[in-house]
């Protein structure tokens, strides 16, 4: 069971992080800097080469984080706070600079909730109980704390996914994830659709899972945006498969490399998920 949540960890974090990076890359800005960090924001969202975004993201991370300290404002803070959570997932296989950096994403987005809602504060010394009741206290002001909260966490779990203590934190993930969909069904284009999708894939049915609750959420994502391809792309890697349903995991991948990459904002992720639907479609004869 721990093997089949590490192997989760590793192959899925990465592909969920590239959502909270395009939602976070243009909120560092202030007013004097609008509309060269909107500028950036697109350029960055509309390449379609991924190894010149990696290699360009440490001084951009910097200069985040810079403004970040220089006002440590919810917005600034939450926005290095996803930032450094998405490079992370990205990096080669460097557990201690990827621990490192986890931390430092995941303190980001603490302060950045704490400064946002003095409720939010300590948040992750609280006992499971006590930090449900807190997040059903909050509102829909609070959703990009929550979904900060969310994604950072979910990619230090995955920094961290050899400590079954960290994986044991997956629930609270769910949780911020599921009170975004009740607060707002539409923040982030149902980006935390996604995210539930694939932790509803996490546990197979034959050790007490619940796929259908998976395929609610993927079908609902990918209603929401309909030109993600990473969407279809988590679809069969994680529900497709986990259900040995090989009809639907070569619909869903041959569908996803059918559709132009090219769309704004989606570019980059859409390169991304590509390469892995051809990944995928190779290594189906070894699974199925």
């Amino acid at each position: 069971m721990k093997h089949y949540l590490n192997h989760w960890l590793t192959q899925a974090v990465l592909w969920l992080a590239i959502t909270a990076f395009t939602s976070g890359c243009g909120h560092f800005i202030g007013s004097a800097t609008e509309n060269l960090g909107l500028q950036v924001k697109q350029t960055l969202l509309d390449q379609d080469d991924p190894e010149t975004v990696v290699a360009a993201l440490p001084a951009y991370l910097i200069l985040v984080e810079s403004l970040a300290n220089q006002d440590a404002s919810p917005k600034r803070l939450l926005a290095a706070a996803q930032l450094y959570g998405a490079y992370i997932t990205l990096l080669t296989d460097d557990d201690a600079r990827k621990n490192r950096l986890s931390n430092k994403a995941l303190s980001l987005a603490e302060r950045g909730a704490c400064a946002s809602n003095d409720d939010l504060c300590s948040i992750r010394q609280l006992t499971l109980a006590e930090f449900e009741q807190k997040i059903a206290d909050t509102r829909r002001d609070d959703l990009d704390a929550l979904y900060a909260l969310g994604t950072t966490w979910a990619a230090w779990i995955q920094a961290n996914k050899t400590d079954w203590n960290a994986v044991a934190q997956l629930a609270h993930v769910k949780n911020l994830m599921q009170r975004i969909l009740a607060l707002d069904e539409h923040y982030q284009n149902g980006a935390p659709h996604l995210y539930l999708a694939v932790l509803e894939s996490l546990v197979p049915p034959t050790l007490g899972g619940k796929p259908e609750l998976a395929k609610q959420h993927f079908d609902r994502a990918m209603q929401m945006a309909p030109d993600n391809l990473l969407i279809p792309v988590l679809y069969a890697r994680h529900y497709a498969r986990m259900m040995f349903d090989r009809t639907l995991h070569d619909t869903l991948l041959n569908d996803a490399l059918a559709r132009p990459a090219s769309v704004p904002g989606l570019t980059l992720t859409n390169t991304l998920a590509q390469r892995q639907a051809r990944q995928l479609l190779e290594t189906a004869n070894q699974h199925f």
